[in-house]
């Protein structure tokens, strides 16, 4: 048998359900391997080895009961849960040196929702401050590296969790996107990142995100396992006739798919596609085409009043965050200035994006409805070196910086050149995965991932996981 950290989600998941390994087992192997690469990884934040594995011990007495069919879906298996999701007993740094560091008193309905179908929680992965980026770098923790070469980013927001399923050191991880946060750092590490539509996750939600931007969804090395943990997370009544993982080998229907290289954010910042992420689309449209799907170009125009709308809607948040004003300088740069501009918006600014979101919205989803989905490169670029954005990149092992820069907006331009087209998927609420198609090396396997994103209508989740398998994840 492969050792445990080499077995998907669901073969680990078939293993513990027939007795094969123990959860305590498992536990203490998964343990072991975050011993072992965290160090140089940075994917973990916190490690709950302590209550891991006396939840582990809990799973197996019952397993041991003679009624054992109605295990819960996810018994025993591990995963980690990103650094701004509360766990009961364990801090919840946001990300941000800033606040005070004092245990969760209860799970957050993210980690509630896991951990009561059985999941156990190895410990807490790095996020960027308050999840505002698109790398996962701070002050609190050394930042997450990418597996596939440790001088390069993870990603962000949920980079952690990504580059700790990445290199086995969990079988998969819930992640959260509120403007690319699951998908961006799943396309950094290769893996397979869906962020579902508005309202089918209702435990990914967030109280203060009036735009309704944030959601959860998995992370994760298959398009089965991601259908795993959508199992998971849907309730019930919203899921598929037959559930996600049930459903998920099937093939879906010849689909019209709309190409677009467009994004709201070229004309405040002008971009260039690398190479790479071109080759990615060209094996994307290779691929769907040999699978009887139709691709087309898609020519899609986007209002460029939305730059500022999303930013002052994304940034709202950390400006109502309570940090005493002795601790602001503990702030990164970027997360300081943006909070200073959000605190300096009328409550009538605010109104006026959340408004025009709206409406961009309703167009853009009137657009999309000319195809059944609409198919994009997942980065602009490969994953970049650790300090990139915020330009300490000598990509080394001093942190945290002494010296890190204060220029936020160059930070924020890199970010949206990056990834400019996430964060238009939120505010729509629409479903999208990112699917590893693409190696920026001589050869499969070797160098970087690359991937394409593809978008789908309200509902479409099941079908973009298929079309995932199609892909060959």
């Amino acid at each position: 048998m492969a050792e445990i950290h080499e077995l998907g989600a669901t073969e680990l998941r078939q293993v513990l359900a027939g007795g094969h390994a123990s959860a305590e087992e498992v536990t203490e192997h998964f343990l072991a391997r975050i011993e072992q690469r965290n160090r140089s990884l940075g994917a973990f934040v916190t490690v709950t080895a302590e209550q891991a594995m006396n939840d582990a011990r809990l799973a197996d007495a019952a397993y041991a009961q003679p009624k054992r069919d109605n295990l819960p879906l996810l018994h025993g298996m591990p995963l980690a849960f990103k650094d701004l999701t509360d766990v009961a007993g364990v801090v919840t740094t946001h990300g941000s040196a800033a606040l005070d560091r004092r245990p969760a008193p209860e799970d957050g309905a993210l980690a509630a929702a896991l951990k009561g179908v059985g999941a156990i929680s190895l410990g807490k992965t790095q996020v960027p401050e308050f999840g505002l980026t698109a790398y996962s770098e701070n002050r609190v923790a050394p930042p997450s590296r990418n597996p596939h070469a440790l001088s390069r980013s993870s990603g962000g927001s949920s980079g952690g969790s990504a580059a700790a399923v990445a290199a086995g050191l969990v079988p998969f991880a819930p992640g959260t996107d509120g403007g690319g946060s699951i998908r961006i750092p799943a396309a950094a590490c290769g893996l397979v990142g869906l962020k579902p539509g508005r309202g089918l996750v209702p435990s990914g939600e967030s109280t203060g995100d009036a735009a309704r931007l944030v959601v959860a969804g998995p992370l994760a090395r298959s398009a089965a396992d991601a259908a795993l943990m959508m199992d998971a997370l849907v309730p019930q009544e919203l899921a598929p006739e037959r559930g996600y993982l049930a459903s998920v080998g099937e093939a879906p229907a010849g689909l019209r798919i709309g190409v677009s290289l467009d994004s709201p954010w070229d004309t405040t910042f002008p971009f260039t596609v690398d190479q790479d992420a071109l080759d990615a689309l060209a094996t994307g449209i290779q691929l769907l085409t040999a699978a009887g799907h139709s691709v087309f170009e898609a020519d899609i125009r986007y209002d460029n009043r939305y730059p500022d709308a999303f930013t002052t809607a994304w940034t709202a948040g950390v400006g109502n965050a309570r940090i005493l004003p002795l601790r602001e300088a503990l702030l990164t740069p970027l997360t300081r200035t943006f909070r200073r501009r959000a605190q300096q918006r009328s409550a009538s600014k605010v109104n006026e994006a959340l408004a025009f979101l709206r409406r961009f919205a309703h167009d853009t989803a009137a657009q999309y409805a000319q195809w059944d989905l609409i198919l994009t490169p997942s980065l602009a670029q490969a994953p970049r070196p650790v300090g990139w954005f915020t330009g300490t990149a000598s990509g080394g092992e001093e942190w945290p910086s002494p010296d890190w820069p204060g220029d936020a907006d160059d930070d924020y331009r890199k970010q949206c050149e990056f990834a400019p087209w996430s964060s238009m998927v939120n505010v729509c609420g629409l479903p999208a995965v990112t699917v590893p198609v693409h190696w920026t090396g001589p050869a499969p396997g070797e160098g970087l991932p690359m991937g394409v994103q593809l978008i789908g209508k309200p509902g479409s989740e099941l079908s973009l996981l298929q079309l995932a398998g199609q892909l060959g994840a």
